[in-house]
This record gives C-alpha cells, sequence and structure tokens, in this order.
C-alpha cells in the first residue's frame, strides 16, 4: 500500500472510529452525560427544553481523531508489514 492510500485510510478510519465513540456514554456528571472515548468530547447537559442541550468540546474531538487516526495507521502498518507473507517462508 502506498503511503498516501495508507495516511488516507487511517485518517477515513480515525475519523469513523472517533464519531462511533460519541455514540458510547463516557461518564455522567450531575446534571450532563458526557460520550466519546478516551476523551469526552460530546456533552448533554440537562437544560430547559428551550436550551441546546448538547455541546461539543472541541479539543476533546482533536484529541480523539489524532489517537484513533494513530491507531489505526499503527494497526495497517503492522497488517501491511507482517499480513502478506507467503507460506514457503520466503520474504515478500
Amino acid at each position: 500500500m502506498d503511503r498516501q492510500r495508507l495516511v488516507g485510510a487511517s485518517l477515513a478510519g480515525g475519523i469513523l472510529v472517533t464519531l462511533l465513540t460519541g455514540l458510547v456514554p463516557l461518564r455522567t456528571l450531575v446534571g450532563a452525560t458526557q460520550y466519546g472515548f478516551p476523551l469526552a468530547w460530546l456533552i448533554r447537559r440537562v437544560l430547559a427544553p428551550e436550551y441546546f442541550p448538547w455541546r461539543v468540546s472541541w479539543l476533546g474531538l482533536v484529541v480523539d481523531l489524532i489517537f484513533w487516526t494513530a491507531l489505526v495507521l499503527m494497526i495497517l502498518l503492522l497488517y501491511d508489514r507482517f499480513g502478506h507473507r507467503s507460506t514457503d517462508d520466503q520474504p515478500t
């Protein structure tokens, strides 16, 4: 896999995983529920109905995006390095 496709795939995977972690409640504070992993980046506050209850922590979102992109990149690099081994023990 060439370098541009590898970075693009890892960025796409990082964005997907980050958005999926927005569905997982991390912890509950008094008056709020937080979503995202490892950092909470989406917060639902308990407010009166006329106020918008959702708040996004942009720093947490960027840190989560960097974390998951780096993890997906590492997995893709390991797969690219060791996943194409032949059965006759000759290097590829």
